[in-house]
């Protein structure tokens, strides 16, 4: 069966089993590979997309269920020319990526959750993601958070943060942060 997705602004027809998982449409069909396989049972979040904005973990997500919708991959959450979004900006201040393979699903949960909330609580950024970082960088990713929530708060409110090139954002600064 045939299915329209609208991937990163692009929009694609895919020929595929509905009950494909989406990351593997996204992988193997499409040649998307900055959307990574972990666990495939969802418990991970290295596979983390964004389906019409939320934050989906898409090893568990047929293709059939993303019929129609407007799904953001990694490779899609840059601005024009490969700028770097305030939060990509903020990753690398705090230097978060160890490994780094978690970090495409971890940036898109994130970016889901500053769009929904651009000042979470603690709570609020342990509910809203829940990726596995097997290298600990936790702190790290807690302090880019704030850092794009400081952002948010100080910057005019016609700019978008999670946007490309929107604000600056600080230097780690203490080992806490580090």
């Amino acid at each position: 069966m045939s299915y329209q997705l609208t991937i990163n602004g692009t929009s694609h027809e895919l020929d595929v089993e509905g009950d494909m998982p989406l990351l593997w449409a996204l992988r193997d069909e499409l040649h998307l590979t900055g959307t990574k396989f972990g666990c495939g049972v969802a418990a991970c979040g290295a596979c983390t997309v964004q389906v019409d904005g939320v934050a989906v973990r898409s090893c568990s997500c047929p293709v059939e269920a993303a019929d129609g919708a407007i799904i953001t991959t990694i490779e899609g959450l840059g601005g024009p020319g490969g700028a770097m979004t305030t939060l990509q900006e903020a990753w690398t201040a705090h230097q978060v990526p160890q490994c780094g393979y978690c970090q495409s699903g971890m940036l898109m949960a994130v970016t889901a959750l500053l769009a929904e909330n651009p000042d979470p609580s603690d709570e609020d950024i342990d509910k809203g993601v829940s990726n596995v970082c097997r290298c600990g960088s936790y702190p790290r990713v807690r302090a880019a958070i704030r850092s794009v929530a400081q952002a948010i708060a100080t910057q005019d409110a016609t700019q978008d943060p999670t946007q490309a090139g929107a604000t600056e954002v600080g230097e780690a600064t203490s080992a806490e942060e580090m």
